[in-house]
């Protein structure tokens, strides 16, 4: 399985990430969600999910945390970092997903895409104390599950522009019932035919990848 990056970093990557969440969350009092948005946003997200040794391995959590919040503030002073024996759910939580990201080869913002951090961090009372693949395998089952509850990405795109099925069919010259079909998820998008994703992202106003999903376990390919 390819994994995000070399696994030399891992273990400092995972404390890295700790650090970060309990500093800003319990240093700077920073509520989860607002921290997490401000992470996502950021150019170190992407470089932490490519394995960057410059953040994974050259900052320490707090360090990275600070220039989190610096890249969305003005405030320059922060509270001077107090550490403790005793770790917090929020180390818990960088602790576990750095290992789930690495793992997964994904980024936060598709980890984040159908459930959310709370979500995750309220998990912290049944695994804290459990080995991390049980937290994998149960990650894996959840995103599954509420990517399955959630709307199909094109209907997303296509209700946001007010467009009928009939419409948006009319617009890309892509068959009514394709469309349909990519929207209850019985034919798969992400193997659909490429001037189909074009056409469509096209007339959507979004980028060709916007429309694939994440987790459609159907192989099946579209006809040619």
């Amino acid at each position: 399985m390819m994994h995000a990056y070399d696994e030399i970093y891992l273990a400092k990557a995972r404390t890295t990430l700790a650090w970060m969440f309990d500093y800003a969350v319990n240093g700077c009092g920073i509520n989860i969600e607002i921290f997490y948005g401000m992470f996502l946003n950021s150019d170190y997200s992407k470089r932490f999910c490519q394995g960057d040794c410059a953040v994974v391995a050259g900052l320490s959590g707090v360090e990275l945390a600070q220039r989190v919040i610096w890249e969305k503030t003005f405030d320059k002073e922060l509270p001077q970092p107090v550490f403790s024996l005793d770790r917090s759910p929020e180390y818990w939580l960088g602790f576990f997903m750095a290992f789930y990201q690495w793992y997964s080869d994904l980024t936060f913002a598709q980890i984040t895409e159908n459930i959310t951090i709370t979500e995750i961090l309220h998990m912290y009372q049944k695994y804290h104390e459990m080995d991390v693949m049980h937290f994998v395998i149960d990650m894996e089952q959840m995103r599954v599950e509420n990517a399955s509850r959630r709307p199909a990405r094109l209907q997303e795109y296509r209700k946001l522009l007010g467009l009928s099925q009939r419409e948006l069919a009319a617009r890309s010259e892509v068959p009514l019932r394709t469309i349909q079909q990519y929207e209850q998820r019985q034919k798969n998008i992400n193997h659909a035919r490429t001037d189909y994703v074009l056409r469509l992202s096209n007339v959507l106003c979004c980028r060709p990848e916007d429309l694939l999903e994440q987790n459609f376990d159907d192989e099946s390919v579209e006809e040619r």
